[in-house]
């Protein structure tokens, strides 16, 4: 088996030994060279050649994003974020999504060294991960925007939907998901979407979102009725699931509980969910992500009479779930990310935006 070749960049040096102690214990990885700054990390990078490299969202001498765009542009590397749990931290984290890192682990607040072993099993998973997955793939998109002369339904509007569509990701997720929904019109049903991301990043993820699509997109709170032109994001550390409304349609459910398939929210939850409540009146959609959580449940959906499309291998960051649900027999149809939103438009019976 080939060691995956690390380089971590972070100004502190605290973290850079943490990082570089944990990485090296994993037994498939080796840290091969160390950044204070992201000039020092261009020399290491051009040096070393890395297969995936950890990135300080905070940087001196140079804002990480800047050295995370000029780094995607010239030498095209899997880059994963590490992030402060703060509202800045995750706005920028998700810019940095959009430029093409491929993930990102939360950087605890209090007691450092210990928060980081804590999470040294999600720590070198999205790290191998991430060495395999795709790099690139928006680095020639020109930059999202929001819609000119559109106007998102009504705040007020409260028409509850009679279809259902139901998303989930995981690693790739996020620009998969934004790709998706901003091609979409107000006159979609509504959507419910488990995208896996830790608390305090879920509210940003739903408010860019929400500022680049016709939709009105938000995170999602317990019992809220489920309306046309509307999705609603799984807040990070709860499960979504839906249930039937009294009065017809469909209502939000978020819970704590235990992770499923090591997940919290779980795409498994929502997708069973949908199944039992929706049925043949629900589209379900699996996009790019690592692992498996989700694919026998999207089976259930299939078998409930709903229409699944699951995104194709070539067009995946990381073509793990996709894989699992295909396996699972789980696919009604398999297509590119650029395909879906047009798929989706159709089985539902609107016009696509544009």
């Amino acid at each position: 088996m080939m060691t995956i070749r690390v380089v971590v960049v972070d100004d502190s040096a605290l973290v850079r030994s943490v990082l570089t102690d944990l990485i090296n214990r994993s037994g498939d990885m080796q840290v091969v060279g160390t950044a204070g700054d992201p000039f020092e990390a261009r020399e290491r990078i051009r040096e070393l050649d890395p297969d995936v490299v950890t990135l300080d969202v905070e940087m001196p001498r140079m804002d990480g994003l800047e050295f995370l765009e000029r780094l995607m542009r010239l030498r095209p590397t899997p880059v994963v974020m590490v992030s402060t749990l703060t509202q800045r931290g995750a706005d920028v984290t998700l810019r940095a999504l959009e430029l093409g890192a491929v993930d990102f682990v939360p950087k605890p607040s209090f007691n450092l060294k210990a928060g980081l072993d804590d999470m040294a099993r999600d720590i070198v998973g999205k790290l191998r991960v991430a060495a395999r997955a795709r790099v690139g793939r928006h680095l020639h998109a020109p930059p999202p925007a929001a819609p000119a002369g559109v106007r998102k339904p009504a705040p007020g509007s409260r028409v509850s939907t009679d279809k259902l569509v139901a998303i989930g990701a995981s690693t790739g997720g996020t620009e998969a998901i934004r790709e998706i929904l901003t091609a979409l019109p107000t006159t979609m049903p509504g959507i419910v979407i488990t995208q896996h991301m830790p608390p305090g990043f879920t509210a940003s993820f739903a408010a860019r979102l929400d500022s680049l699509s016709r939709l009105h997109v938000k995170e999602a709170v317990d019992g809220e009725p489920v309306l046309q032109g509307h999705a609603y994001i799984a807040p990070g550390g709860r499960h979504l699931s839906v249930a039937r409304h009294a009065g017809g349609g469909w209502v939000t459910r978020v819970a704590d509980g235990e992770p499923v398939n090591r997940h919290k929210p779980s795409v498994d939850v929502l997708f069973r969910s949908v199944a039992q409540h929706a049925g043949a009146k629900a589209v379900g959609i699996m996009l790019t992500g690592m692992g498996a959580d989700g694919a026998t449940a999207m089976r259930v959906l299939r078998d409930a009479g709903a229409w699944n499309l699951v995104q194709d291998e070539a067009s995946c960051v990381v073509f793990g779930m996709p894989r699992e649900a295909i396996n699972a027999g789980a696919a009604n149809e398999v297509l590119p990310l650029k395909e879906i939103a047009a798929r989706l438009a159709s089985r539902v019976g609107v016009t696509l935006a544009g």
